[in-house]
């Protein structure tokens, strides 16, 4: 038997919604829409420490998890925010689908549309592949990662472990470091830390800065020192070996030396947060005894995902209660 206090998140007020009926990125997301998502992943990160973990929020909403990608923690975040909320879920995976067989993503969806589904999960491969879900099915769509475009609930579940360190956002200074041209995550949490007044700077080899990347309203440089100066939370990007052939630079050693995060950085930088999307290649651009570091928040962003993704599940089946 549920309890009345592990309900609570379960009877808040409808009208606490999000704008928009799909949560494709972040890029149009103002400071009221992120600190909602925000607030309500607080009170369901309540839940998740209270011996009943589950409400009945989502109860005979059925969600598919709709991956193109391979993906650990992101689908596996999703599965659990999705059962914490007692929602119908149906796992896909590309491999092994009709997709092998050249099944189109548009008749994917129709089809399994066709199973009358009400909230899609989408991982791809393709920018664009989750604004192009909108058009094919008239379930509500959230994007887990589509390409280099952008990962939104990486970027909120990252603005709320910064929030349980930081008491505002106004001037807090982030620091982003790797792989910003290829980086989905860099751009959600650069749009959504904008958003909130933070300063944020992007580091990282030339080759791996987007030309006019300046336009997003960033501070760009090449030199870690640099990035680290006066910097509250540095997020260091995964180095996705799979591209190393590419010869974005000479070799994972020498992006170490460069651009990698060692116990020398905490030392120097007395109260620098560290944080990782994880998974991290150690050595690459974390130094192993930085990655266990009690100032290395890699973990909580784990725990928070969580969170995130049930608020964002629940603010969104506003549309789906609705029709």
């Amino acid at each position: 038997m549920i309890s009345e206090e592990t309900t609570m998140v379960a009877e808040r007020d409808d009208d606490t919604t999000l704008r928009r009926r799909h949560m494709l990125g972040l890029a149009d997301y103002d400071r009221d829409e992120i600190e909602l998502v925000l607030s309500t992943a607080r009170e369901f990160r309540e839940v998740l420490h209270r011996p009943i973990k589950r409400v009945p929020t989502l109860r005979d909403v059925t969600v598919v998890n709709l991956f193109f990608e391979s993906s650990t923690r992101t689908r596996i975040s999703f599965e659990l925010a999705e059962k914490r909320l007692s929602a119908d879920t149906v796992n896909f995976s590309a491999s092994g689908s009709s997709v092998s067989k050249g099944e189109t993503l548009k008749d994917t969806a129709r089809n399994i549309e066709a199973m009358k589904i009400d909230m899609v999960v989408i991982r791809h491969r393709s920018p664009g592949a989750a604004q192009f879900l909108t058009s094919c099915v008239e379930a509500v769509v959230i994007n887990a990662g589509d390409g280099a475009h952008e990962h939104p609930t990486q970027g909120l579940l990252d603005m709320l472990t910064m929030s349980d360190l930081f008491e505002s956002f106004e001037g807090l200074n982030v620091s982003i470091i790797g792989d910003i041209a290829h980086s989905r995550v860099a751009r959600s949490n650069i749009f959504g830390l904008n958003a909130l007044g933070a300063n944020v700077t992007v580091c990282g080899p030339q080759t791996m800065l987007p030309r006019g990347i300046e336009q997003l309203g960033v501070r760009a440089t090449n030199r870690l020192d640099e990035a680290l100066e006066g910097c509250d939370v540095a997020m260091a990007l995964r180095i996705q070996l799979e591209r190393q052939g590419v010869g974005l630079f000479p070799s994972l050693r020498e992006y170490h030396t460069r651009f990698g995060i060692g116990l020398q950085h905490l030392e120097r930088y007395k109260d620098l947060i560290i944080m990782h999307p994880g998974p991290v290649n150690r050595g690459v651009e974390l130094a192993s005894e930085v990655v266990d570091h009690e100032r290395a928040v890699i973990l909580n962003q784990v725990t928070n995902g969580v969170a995130v993704r049930m608020a964002v599940l629940y603010l969104l089946a506003a549309g789906v209660r609705s029709e």
